[in-house]
Formats: C-alpha cells, sequence, structure tokens
C-alpha cells in the first residue's frame, strides 16, 4: 500500500501546539498535520522543519482511543561548520531551541502496540499505526 492510499484530504484534525512549536512566526511552520485513512491503518505526518532527530529528543505517546501526544526538546546554541570554527545562531527562522508538544486526534481508536514510526532526514515525522 502507497502513502498516498492513506491520504484523506477531507480530514482537518484539531492541532494544540506549545512551547517553541507554538511560538514560531518566521520560518516554515512547526507541526502542520497529515492525516491519512486505510481500511486498516492511520498515516500521520508532523513537520519539525529544521529539527533533525539527532538534535532532538522526540517522543510520541498514541492512546487506543486515538489521541496522539508528541514531545520533544530541540537542543541549539552553536552549529558547527567544521572543526576549526564554531559558529553561534544570530538570525533563527527554524525551529528555536527549547521543549515542544504537539497533540491531535486520529479518526477512531487504534493499537499503539501496532505501529512503526519513521523521522525522515527531511524533519517530517511519519507514523503508521493499525487501527482497531
Amino acid at each position: 500500500m502507497t502513502v498516498e492510499e492513506y491520504i484523506d484530504p477531507q480530514l482537518k484534525p484539531i492541532v494544540v501546539l506549545t512551547g517553541t512549536a507554538k511560538e514560531g512566526r518566521a520560518g516554515p511552520p512547526v507541526g502542520l498535520v497529515d492525516i491519512g485513512v486505510s481500511e486498516r491503518a492511520y498515516l500521520f505526518r508532523v513537520a519539525l522543519p529544521g529539527v533533525r532527530s539527532n538534535q532532538c529528543n522526540v517522543e510520541c505517546r498514541i492512546r487506543r482511543d486515538g489521541r496522539v501526544h508528541i514531545q520533544g526538546l530541540v537542543r541549539g546554541g552553536v552549529v558547527l561548520k567544521d572543526p576549526s570554527s564554531v559558529c553561534e545562531m544570530k538570525v533563527q527562522q527554524l525551529c528555536r531551541p527549547g521543549p515542544f508538544t504537539i497533540s491531535f486526534n486520529l479518526p477512531g481508536p487504534v493499537n499503539p502496540r501496532q505501529s512503526s514510526t519513521d523521522f525522515r532526514s527531511d524533519g517530517i515525522f511519519e507514523v503508521v499505526v493499525r487501527i482497531f
């Protein structure tokens, strides 16, 4: 089954943002959510632009009732360009360092134990979870 088969453009999830995800006003928005539906599973993608899996502790909790809670801590401060120089951020339009949470509901109940996650290199956190 392809990812496109999960997508349902009619879904408009209510998403709650806190921390740096809520404060981001410049640059690409953090916390945009796509939800797709198939016969057996839900697919959701969460945009975390500028966040990399090795720079952020991301935890995703999925409840049986379909409630999803994603939280993380974006580390920051300096960017290493090469071994001889360290650059301090002066302009920062991507996700600022600090904690964030993103919460939303899937269309129905799920089996959280039957899920797979992928934090893609493009900053998209993608999860497929089996419908209960």
